[in-house]
């Protein structure tokens, strides 16, 4: 189900931004305590779009949460599960949608990822990471004898593939609006400033 943050105040970057997507969503990829969920929720009410979380839409097509899926069915079941859910959510675009830390690893969203929306990685270190998650009981992957080991050998996995995103943003201990900022100031940069480039050389052709 879709959620619409508080509306922010409006800039021109940012509906050139919109506009520019066009029926295109703006994905968010990286680690567990990213800030996916946080940004997602700020960017949405900038670009003026809805915002998916998309662990929440599988929570919601599962009937369970995510811990008792992997308990009951097993982590590839629930793969499968969040590929389903996360093809229906770009198809439902425009929208900011912020998935799961393993979501990118599969070749196939990736694909669709990379056809249907512009992807920025929110990349978070290992001590980040773990200050923001260790209070929670809600991460499968963290329920480990060494939570930290295994984050340090996820982040070796999967930030090679993360690499493969469009944008990649530090998430650090700063203001949400900085970061929400800094992907303003990427997407623009990525959509807008080449094509307002290209205007002008026509403009300047045909004056």
């Amino acid at each position: 189900m879709p959620e619409t943050a508080s509306p922010a105040p409006a800039s021109p970057q940012d509906a050139e931004i919109a506009a520019a997507l066009g029926t295109r969503c703006v994905v968010l990829i990286g680690m567990m305590g990213a800030g996916k969920s946080t940004i997602g929720r700020r960017l949405s009410a900038r670009l003026r779009m809805p915002f998916l979380d998309a662990d929440v839409e599988i929570e919601a097509a599962a009937g369970m949460s995510i811990p008792d899926v992997f308990e009951t069915h097993g982590e590839p079941h629930f793969r499968d599960g969040e590929a389903r859910v996360i093809a229906r959510l770009l198809d439902s675009g425009p929208a900011v949608v912020a998935t799961g830390g393993g979501a990118f690893m599969r070749e196939e969203t990736r694909n669709r990822i990379r056809d249907k929306a512009v992807s920025i990685w929110l990349k978070a270190d290992a001590e980040i990471i773990m200050r923001r998650v260790r209070r929670r009981a809600d991460r499968p992957l963290l329920q480990t004898p060494d939570p930290a080991a295994t984050v340090d050998r996820l982040l070796g996995e999967r930030e090679p593939v993360y690499q493969n995103a469009d944008i990649t943003i530090w998430s650090r201990d700063v203001p949400h609006e900085k970061i929400v900022d800094e992907c303003i100031e990427a997407l623009h940069a990525k959509l807008c400033r080449g094509a307002t480039a290209s205007t002008r050389d026509q403009m300047g052709a045909t004056s």
